[in-house]
């Protein structure tokens, strides 16, 4: 009886999955012919946040801590996939040939790299500096962005201050689209929530709202706090590597301290605790920041205020600690029943 339900449980996976595929690739092509490269990039930029917001939100908003380093964990990301990308291309391509194919499975490889390298970090800050609380733990982590951000400011064999813009002098090869970019929003918007709204979930959810009771109900918090801030390292690492083969090159002023405080101001916006009001956050940031570009110097004060409103109007954010699903839109617009 079991083997008879597990089956249609799969077949109905997969054909979703293989649904899903089909509508971003059809999307992206509806993209590509329907929008000029300056907002195809927009859309690009906003899915990154939604990846950048999402895992952070995780440690912020289910956990209950104050991380402001994320951007070291970005740039992390981002160099490595952007190295592992230009040097494992032509061994990809020797073996696949030229092609779409080639240039996917290099991408995808490059991503994973970044994300490891960046899951690692992620344990390396955790372990010592999870154990604080607070400001503290805000101070550690600023430090750690910071540190990261010198140092590739001074690896001379990714470029030091000039950046990486790989071998060739046409830069780095622009494998992200909007396939890949939504792709991985997919995917780390499930894993992410699948981890939330699980036991592992709950138990961060027990540290954030008092730590102290949950250690006394034996829930191993370091350990947990760990967990989540490598999963949400692990992000980050993903959002560097499609950043950077979304342009010609990287810097290390692309990882400064403000790109860190953009991503506390997409979940805080959205609503903290809330996966859909992170992803909601971070497109509210790249489309309200290029909406203003034209404005120049008075770009970042406009926005500013414009923070300042929402905060004062929404202090929760806007969405709280809601989520947005199927039922619930289906209870809010059914219709009364008659008697």
């Amino acid at each position: 009886m079991d083997i008879a339900t597990q089956k249609p449980r799969w077949l109905l996976r997969l054909v979703l999955s293989a649904g899903v595929l089909a509508a971003l690739y059809a999307a992206n092509l509806g993209v590509q012919a329907g929008f000029i490269e300056y907002v195809q990039r927009i859309i690009l930029i906003a899915g990154i946040n939604v990846i950048l917001a999402v895992g952070l939100n995780l440690i912020n908003g289910t956990t209950g801590q104050f991380s402001i380093g994320h951007a070291g964990f970005m740039a992390v990301g981002a160099y490595a996939a952007a190295f592992t990308g230009v040097k494992l291309a032509p061994h990809v391509t020797a073996l696949l040939g030229a092609g779409t194919l080639a240039d996917g499975v290099t991408f995808n490889l490059a991503l994973l790299v970044g994300a490891l390298l960046a899951a690692g970090a992620g344990v390396l800050v955790g372990l010592p500096s999870l154990r604080l609380k607070g400001d503290y733990l805000a101070i550690v982590t600023l430090g750690f962005g910071e540190i990261i951000r010198i140092l590739f400011n001074n690896a001379q064999f990714l470029g030091a201050a000039t950046g990486y813009f790989g071998d060739s002098p046409a830069g780095l090869p622009t494998y992200t689209s909007f396939f890949w970019v939504f792709f991985w929003v997919i995917v780390i918007v499930v894993v992410v929530r699948n981890v939330t709204f699980s036991q592992t979930g709950r138990s961060l959810i027990a540290i954030r709202e008092d730590e102290i009771a949950a250690e006394a109900m034996a829930i191993p918090t370091t350990r947990l706090k760990v967990l989540a801030f490598t999963l949400s390292a692990a992000t980050a690492g993903i959002a560097g590597g499609l950043f950077a083969h979304m342009q010609s090159g990287i810097r290390p002023e692309d990882f400064k301290f403000d790109k860190s405080i953009d991503m506390i101001v997409m979940i805080i916006v959205g609503g903290l605790g809330s996966i859909s009001g992170a992803a909601l956050g971070g497109v509210f940031v790249a489309v309200t920041l290029e909406l203003m570009r034209d404005l120049q110097q008075y770009r970042l004060v406009l926005y500013a205020l414009l923070l300042i409103v929402i905060m004062l109007v929404r202090p929760e954010g806007l969405l709280g600690t809601r989520e947005i699903s199927l039922a619930a839109l289906r209870r809010r617009f059914r219709q009364p029943e008659r008697p």
